[in-house]
């Protein structure tokens, strides 16, 4: 089966997560990228989490199943053969528009090009993802209630948002091309992202509206029923209650029927409305927690799963990787990949199905893996083109 991207031939010039992640999830759906590096290596490749052999599983995690090719992007020979790249491919996605290889400059040798660019703010100012989150007010609602100052999160969601919004920019760009014979220019701000996530979500009207001002709230879910519960082995399971099948199921799993309707009378609320749970979630805590605290973690996985309602046992990332052989029986996107200077090890193809299918996770590059192959075989070089270029140093 031909891969839905097969054909579509990209070049990436980026480091850290965002753009990475555009040219990797174009790779899994099987366009051809070749990521261009400066001598040595872009300065995200040795960054933690490390392998044993030092190699970056943060790097190879972000950029399996591309190509690589080494370049020296200070001297204007190497910039040259990036620009022949470029014009030869048609589409580039970057984090920079670097000297001599500006939009501007690749479309007077390619009309028709496709240029994708993620910026930190929309005026060109410089944003990564753990700035851009301090200032649109989540760390401020983060965290354990009476923490006092903000608490970040470890998760990079405005770069894991921005990589796929460029890639479906690009795509989005792509098809205007097949349609219309005419390029485009997209430009991502990582700023924009989260101010458009922040904005969407309502959290931002409702501050402007003159809502209750949020506050730290722990594990609680806002505006509805959720938290974590201890079991009696001293594990933890976050429930969620989003629906009245689900709050009528878990009081009759509980057996807090006549409870909570004694409690709802008094307090003159109903626990079927999600307000009203949310509004006393200390008082329903209070009658859940003593189910939760008798009974191990693996009955209350058990009766919870029978109930169809939502829940998960909380795990570490080592608890998670204990098992491969279980991961791997129970989710087709996880596969071991044997990279090198790493080694076998777990690792995801793309999570999108298509047709039944999904793409198995392939190695990233070395760096430079591919300089020679793909200047000879694009860019027409000869072997003593590219043996002078690597004299000179221009490529690596």
């Amino acid at each position: 089966m031909s891969a839905p991207l097969e054909g579509l031939r990209v070049v990436e010039l980026s480091g850290y997560v965002a753009t990475p992640l555009c040219g990797m999830t174009l790779a899994q759906l099987g366009a051809d990228v070749v990521r261009v590096e400066p001598i040595g290596g872009q300065a995200d490749r040795s960054r933690w989490p490390l392998g044993p052999s030092g190699t970056s599983l943060y790097w190879t995690g972000l950029n399996k199943g591309k190509r690589a090719i080494e370049v020296d992007f200070r001297s204007e020979e190497g910039r040259a053969v990036i620009a022949d790249l470029v014009e030869r491919r048609g589409v580039v996605v970057a984090n920079a528009d670097l000297p001599g290889l500006s939009y501007e400059k690749l479309r007077e040798r390619r009309g028709d090009l496709i240029h994708a660019l993620l910026t930190g703010r929309r005026d060109g100012g410089t944003a990564v993802d753990y700035t851009v989150n301090a200032e649109v007010g989540l760390p401020a609602v983060t965290g354990p209630v009476g923490i006092d100052g903000p608490v970040n999160h470890v998760l990079p969601a405005w770069d894991i948002a921005a990589g796929l919004y460029l890639s479906t920019g690009l795509l989005a760009a792509e098809r205007h091309r097949l349609l219309t014979g005419e390029g485009r220019r997209i430009t991502v701000a990582l700023r924009d992202v989260a101010l458009s996530m922040v904005a969407s979500l309502g959290y931002l009207a409702d501050a402007q509206l003159g809502g209750e001002p949020r506050t730290k709230d722990g594990n609680h879910l806002y505006g509805g029923y959720g938290r974590d519960f201890r079991t009696a082995d001293g594990r933890r399971v976050m429930l969620v209650v989003l629906t009245s099948r689900h709050w009528s199921d878990l009081l009759a799993l509980t057996g807090l029927a006549a409870a909570v309707e004694a409690v709802e009378r008094a307090l003159g609320a109903d626990f079927r409305r999600e307000a009203d749970r949310y509004a006393h979630r200390a008082v329903i805590g209070g009658l859940l927690e003593p189910w939760f605290a008798a009974r191990p973690c693996a009955e209350v996985e058990a009766a919870l799963s029978a109930r169809r309602l939502l829940y998960a046992p909380y795990r570490t990332f080592e608890e998670l990787a204990a098992d491969p052989e279980a991961l791997l029986a129970g989710n087709p996107v996880l596969g071991m990949l044997d990279q090198p200077g790493v080694g076998p090890h777990l690792s995801a193809g793309s999570p999108l199905v298509v047709d039944g299918e999904q793409e198995p996770p392939r190695p990233a590059p070395s760096v430079g893996g591919h300089t020679g192959e793909v200047l000879r075989e694009e860019l027409g070089y000869s072997e003593r083109d590219v043996a002078a270029l690597r004299e000179r140093g221009a490529i690596g």
